[in-house]
């Protein structure tokens, strides 16, 4: 099947499922279409209406999600336990609130007499009301395992909570079943997070933690009122500065900059310096470093912040996962060639993934075996645990276990993830933690490094840190940002970098998709199905989804051709697009919508692509000929 009927495919679904709302030639497009017209970019009311639509798909989706992935759990559970005695029932039980806290009641039905046990995850002080309505739905619920059927009730409210009742039977014994009561708080977390994520309000809050904005081109301080603002908005930390000097200043002049500056605390990473005095602001710490020290630079210490924004046994597809939520709900992977992809390269343990992010779940079941051990740059004493959602997201995307008859299916089935933690639970960083996570990444291994992040401000103490990485031979790939401006954001502006925009399941630009003449390629980034923190999964949306398509490829790439150098990698996946929007490359899809099965076929399987011929060659003679002693 071709893309366009999978895309189709999964638009029929979703509709059914959801009832809502750089320089390179590129290469001939295989794909045979009508040439689309350049896209219209929407005026602030509209892309603050398309954002609150998205939002909502976004929550109904994860809603189906949620319901989809219990009913996998409560089918597991009695055909397990459908001929185990109660001590046992009790302990699989108990184990399965334990890690899956939203299951917060469990209701195991026995066959004979309908006896039923109550498993309480928590004690609730739910009003009489409250009990009445629940009462109501877990009658239903036991009246459809009497008549051998399964029950979903509609979301309800106890407390003010979301919650609802789902039940399966046994097949095979009457009257036996199970039925649980699920806590609905992922709706909420989603909801909460895409605000943010979309820029749907002023993020971070200005005040908290002695954050500031400036204006992105000149510095001068501005208010951010609204979401819309953050477009022009740079946000930093007002009582640090970031100064890189001509050299190193000795211990007696760090000791005299430390006094004279009442500093709390100095910090060094690669080349700059991080100083913190909070008796001073960003203006007066500059004109200090400025007249006394003749510095390389300096800048303000900027924040970064998130960009996110069933088998079929019939289908004719090749390599379609049995991973539950695939057939219905992943259009993602399909839409780019994942799947014709994967008879070429499946990836390697070799190529290593860092993920520059929030962390990660470590304990989520669709993630184990997939994540090395990483670092938290917020806590170094602490593993880099999320507690935003935004890097296990993420993270799923990448490598989420494929056929393993649970949640998704990751684009990479053997990459390893190594997950470096430089956003706070706020889902925001400095651009020293950013940095030090790039740089710890690179340093402990990482062949390609996603950073689903940015800020406006050009910092040079940021491109340091990414120079290091790219000089390392690794590959980075960045979201572009989602404030519909054709602002560059960074890291992705950088040249090192690779800028990912955004598309919808009809393969058009997302309507929050940062563009400009600095985006190389495009990804899907609409309502994508990932894992969540909790063994949970969520839809979200943003070029922080995008992104780690592109990186994932990456990996594939090369895991297929170790010999490629980054730039090689990077060439090849520019190369290798479906153009999409005006003809050639354009400012809001790069060089295209990315295709890995022929960037797989493009990079080859033992040697060097053709276009890279010479260096290979020159590579693999240095490798030979060593000069004589």
């Amino acid at each position: 099947m071709s893309r366009r009927t999978w895309a189709g495919i999964g638009i029929a679904a979703a509709a059914a499922a959801l009832l809502l709302v750089m320089q390179v030639p590129h290469s001939a497009d295989t794909h045979t279409r009508k040439q689309a017209s350049e896209p219209v970019v929407p005026n602030p009311k509209q892309e603050h209406m398309s954002k609150h639509s998205l939002m909502a798909q976004d929550i109904d989706s994860t809603d189906r999600l949620t319901r989809l992935d219990a009913k996998q759990h409560l089918v597991s559970m009695i055909e397990r336990l459908g001929d185990a005695g109660p001590a046992q029932i009790t302990d699989d039980i108990r184990k399965l609130q334990k890690s899956h806290d939203h299951f917060t009641m469990i209701i195991w039905q026995e066959a004979k007499h309908g006896k039923q046990r109550v498993y309480d995850a928590a004690k609730n002080d739910w009003s009489a009301d409250d009990r009445k309505t629940l009462k109501g739905y877990l009658s239903k619920a036991e009246s459809s395992i009497h008549q051998q059927r399964s029950y979903e009730s509609p979301s309800f409210k106890l407390d003010g909570k979301q919650y609802f009742v789902i039940a399966e039977p046994s097949k095979n014994k009457p009257k036996q079943g199970v039925i649980a009561l699920m806590n609905q708080k992922i709706l909420t977390e989603v909801a909460n997070h895409q605000k943010k994520n979309l820029r749907l309000i002023p993020y971070p809050k200005e005040g908290k933690y002695k954050v500031e904005s400036v204006h992105a081109d000149t510095l001068r301080d501005i208010t951010v009122r609204t979401g819309h603002d953050n477009e022009k908005a740079s946000h930093f930390y007002e009582n640090e500065i970031v100064v890189r000097f001509r050299q190193d200043p000795t211990r007696q002049e760090m000791n005299r900059i430390m006094g004279e500056l009442r500093a709390e605390s100095s910090r060094k990473l690669g080349y700059a310096y991080v100083f913190h005095a909070s008796g001073m602001d960003y203006s007066q710490l500059k004109s200090y470093f400025l007249k006394n020290w003749n510095p390389l630079y300096v800048e303000p210490h900027y924040l970064y912040m998130t960009n996110d924004k069933i088998k079929e046994k019939t289908s004719s597809l090749p390599n379609v996962p049995n991973d539950l939520l695939f057939a219905k709900y992943q259009w993602n992977l399909p839409a780019i060639e994942t799947n014709q992809a994967w008879d070429l390269s499946r990836g390697s343990s070799d190529v290593i993934v860092g993920i520059v992010d929030t962390g990660v779940d470590l304990d989520h079941p669709d993630l184990q075996g997939q994540l090395m051990t990483g670092y938290n740059v917020i806590d170094p004493a602490s593993d880099p645990m999320d507690d935003v959602g935004h890097g296990t997201h993420v993270s799923g995307i990448i490598g989420a276990l494929v056929n393993n008859n649970e949640g998704v299916a990751g684009i990479s089935w053997y990459n390893k993830m190594l997950p470096v933690k430089a956003l706070d639970k706020s889902g925001s960083g400095t651009t020293y933690s950013v940095a030090e996570g790039i740089i710890w990444a690179a340093d402990n291994g990482a062949k390609v490094i996603n950073m689903s992040l940015g800020n406006y401000a050009d910092s040079q103490f940021l491109h340091d840190a990414v120079k290091y990485a790219f000089d390392k031979d690794v590959v980075l790939v960045a979201a572009s940002g989602n404030d519909n401006t054709e602002r560059p954001g960074y890291p992705a502006a950088y040249p090192e970098v690779l800028a990912v925009a955004a598309t919808d399941s009809n393969l058009k630009r997302a309507s929050y998709s940062n563009y400009g003449d600095y985006i190389d390629v495009a990804a899907p980034g609409t309502s994508i199905a990932s894992t969540y923190p909790g063994n949970q999964y969520a839809a979200l949306s943003g070029t922080s989804m995008a992104s780690p398509h592109v990186a994932a490829m990456a990996a594939l790439i090369r895991s297929q051709n170790p010999d490629l150098t980054n730039k090689q990698v990077m060439d090849i996946m520019r190369s290798s697009t479906v153009d999409l929007g005006p003809k050639g490359k354009d400012k809001y899809y790069g060089y295209g919508l990315i295709d890995i099965y022929k960037a797989l076929q493009a990079a080859g399987t033992t040697e060097a692509p053709l276009q890279f011929w010479p260096q290979h060659v020159q590579k693999k003679m240095e490798s030979v000929v060593q000069p004589s002693p």
